[in-house]
């Protein structure tokens, strides 16, 4: 049986700058940065350092009060960013006439509900309490925002969950776009969430001392991708949602496409569970490349893992200069974390989107603070200002996790 086309006809998101995918993109473009500065009443020893959050985001407001309360924060904003991407992809919320018992849902998520269950333990130790809410168990499951979606959308194919650390998201939409493509589903909902912001969560990613430092008037660019003085990563919270569908259903219906995803490859370092390697995101690349039916010489934007570290941004150019060859130099790469911060299991979700935007508007984003770049990371085109009317036809979005696993997604301009 021949492979289908994949639209993607829809894309949501909760962004941390408050507005809708027009100003979230524009404000990319712009250089701006949504990192702020986290400070908590935690006794004895509150939070304190750079992150990204949501401050507008009220689930109350957005999805209800009965439904919010049946989710932890990480499904809630997943579910938003559903609603988002299912409107924008003009359908209908509830099934009408048309059968959707191959219609799906595969969500990414790094962290599942780390909220309800560390607001559990607060009970049980801080407060004295001997019972906790019988709603703990379904507020944590990992599987909460894709139950809930599958619930809402009137969803019968499969619902699963995908937790592979900063690649979740991009292993859920690989799949969910395999699903399409050989013609098992006809739609899939697809993308990730997290909330990073535990005391315990955020603790320990300080305690790996991988985190950038910053105060209240740092914290905007504590976030330094490739750059020689790069501290780090900041984590963010939120949620980005894509709406696939097979390639004839969507155009029979009149639907807008944003564009097309064409390939999907994945990979284990095998090696190491912190320490990249360059061979195994090599593997992913080319599998990727392969699977999409194109050349390298096809691709004219990367969107970068580029978390800031003092290790990763290194691998990830040798990668690309291995893969690319005498091109990468003139390959143009970015690295948005820079701005929109590291969303764990929902990254590759929100950079996806970023991709997308970036083809459909024909304009890549930058990478933030890039102002003195780090030898090592030197051999591609970094793109530290936005570039409007470029000739893009493929880009590529790499994920590389810890625990060795990497994924990166293909996707192609659609001439409208």
């Amino acid at each position: 049986m021949s492979q289908r086309r994949v639209a993607i006809t829809g894309l949501g998101l909760v962004s941390p700058y408050g507005g809708d995918l027009t100003d979230f993109f524009t404000r990319l473009c712009a250089g701006e940065s949504a990192v702020g500065y986290l400070l908590t009443d935690d006794v004895p020893r509150p939070l304190s350092m750079p992150f990204v959050t949501c401050p507008g985001f009220d689930p109350d407001t957005v999805l209800g009060k009965p439904q919010a309360s049946m989710m932890d924060r990480f499904a809630q904003f997943g579910l938003a960013a559903a609603f988002n991407a299912w409107d924008d992809a003009d359908l209908s919320r509830q099934p009408g006439d048309e059968c959707r018992s191959d219609w799906g849902v595969a969500w990414g998520t790094a962290l599942g509900g780390t909220m309800a269950y560390e607001k559990g333990y607060r009970e049980l130790w801080q407060r004295g309490r001997e019972r906790l809410s019988p709603l703990t168990v379904v507020l944590g499951m990992n599987n909460g925002a894709n139950a809930h979606m599958s619930i809402q959308f009137g969803l019968g194919g499969v619902s699963m969950s995908h937790t592979v650390a900063c690649a979740s998201s991009a292993i859920a939409i690989g799949e969910a776009f395999r699903r399409v493509r050989s013609g098992e589903a006809t739609v899939m909902l697809t993308g990730g969430s997290d909330v990073p912001q535990a005391y315990g969560v955020a603790r320990a990613w300080e305690a790996l001392r991988v985190m950038a430092p910053g105060n209240s008037e740092t914290s905007p660019s504590a976030c330094r991708p490739f750059s020689a003085d790069r501290r780090g990563l900041v984590l963010g919270e939120g949620g980005a949602a894509l709406v696939l569908e097979d390639w004839d259903h969507a155009t029979a219906r009149g639907a807008r496409i944003h564009g097309e995803i064409v390939g999907y490859g994945t990979t284990c370092d095998h090696t190491h569970l912190v320490r990249p390697e360059a061979d195994g995101q090599i593997r992913a690349i080319r599998l990727t490349l392969a699977d999409a039916g194109l050349e390298a010489s096809d691709i004219d934007y990367v969107n970068a893992h580029g978390t800031a570290t003092a290790e990763g941004d290194p691998v990830e150019i040798a990668a690309l200069k291995a893969v690319f060859g005498d091109r990468a130099a003139t390959l143009a790469v970015s690295a948005t974390k820079s701005m929109h911060g590291h969303l764990l299991g929902a990254s590759a979700a929100i950079e996806a989107i970023v991709t997308v935007l970036a083809l459909r508007q024909q304009s890549i984003p930058p990478t933030a603070h890039l102002d003195q770049l780090d030898p090592a990371c030197a051999g591609v085109d970094h793109v530290t200002a936005a570039r409007h009317s470029q000739p893009l036809r493929a880009a590529l979005s790499n994920s590389f996790a810890f625990g060795g696993s990497n994924a990166v997604l293909a996707f192609r301009a659609v001439n409208e």
